[in-house]
């Protein structure tokens, strides 16, 4: 269904994304875990066509992104790392608004937004919403549109305990509603609770791919999450060196 395939992305002297390649089956969750400025977001961008690769390339369902933009992302809903929306608007006119852009009516986006729990705060303004709340509304708009793949950047990263048991279950939902879903975290345990298979990023590189089974069974052997995460930083440092 997604196919990365030796993905480079370099800013001047810096590069962002280093040789990059691997495949998201169909109905799979795949995490990106790794810490900020690891090339999971500039990964991400370019998969959605939001940022042009130096070299390699990205094929979404047969259509490779850059060749046939417009094709590609017709499979694909989005959610960026910072989510902005107009702080005058409320919930509902937000939701109607990118629902009147995907020609979807306003039935559909007031429906969706009654799922994702905004019940007594839909005639609310953005302005009035926590960090939490507004990346809900952001999850909220990712679900508009019945796209078969759903790509999310840090998606957890202003929720509270309880926005997160809803981010769980909705990705669970969508998972058994036969999406394809990818997700960037720096949180090891949202990774090995959710993901099918987990590619792990340090410094631009992809160092790591491991499915959810094969990531217990290493834990067993290496001890925690953080500790094997530790192992590729440390395996990285020194082939630097």
């Amino acid at each position: 269904m997604i196919a990365v395939d030796h993905l480079t992305k370099r800013f001047g002297r810096f590069t962002a994304v280093d040789d990059v390649s691997f495949h998201v089956r169909m109905g799979e969750v795949f995490a990106f875990l790794g810490p900020n400025g690891s090339g999971k977001t500039t990964t991400l961008k370019s998969m959605v066509g939001l940022c042009i690769p130096t070299s390699g390339r990205v094929i979404i369902n047969g259509q490779d992104v850059q060749k046939c933009p417009k094709e590609a992302r017709g499979f694909v809903s989005y959610l960026p790392q910072r989510v902005v929306f107009p702080e005058n608007l409320t919930a509902r006119e937000v939701m109607r608004f990118y629902g009147r852009i995907r020609k979807l009516t306003s039935e559909h986006a007031d429906e969706i937004l009654a799922r994702a729990h905004f019940d007594g705060f839909a005639d609310r303004t953005v302005s009035e919403f926590s960090g939490g709340m507004i990346q809900r509304l952001g999850l909220a708009v990712l679900s508009l549109p019945d796209a078969p793949i759903l790509l999310l950047d840090e998606p957890t990263a202003n929720l509270d305990p309880q926005g997160v048991k809803r981010f769980r279950e909705f990705v669970i939902a969508q998972k058994q509603e036969g999406k394809t879903i990818v997700f960037s975290t720096h949180l090891l345990d949202e990774a090995r609770q959710l993901a099918d298979r987990v590619g792990i990023f340090v410094g631009g590189r992809l160092v790591a791919l491991e499915s959810i089974q094969d990531l217990r069974s290493t834990l067993v052997v290496e001890g925690t999450i953080e500790d094997l995460y530790l192992h590729y930083v440390e395996e990285y440092e020194r082939e630097k060196e």
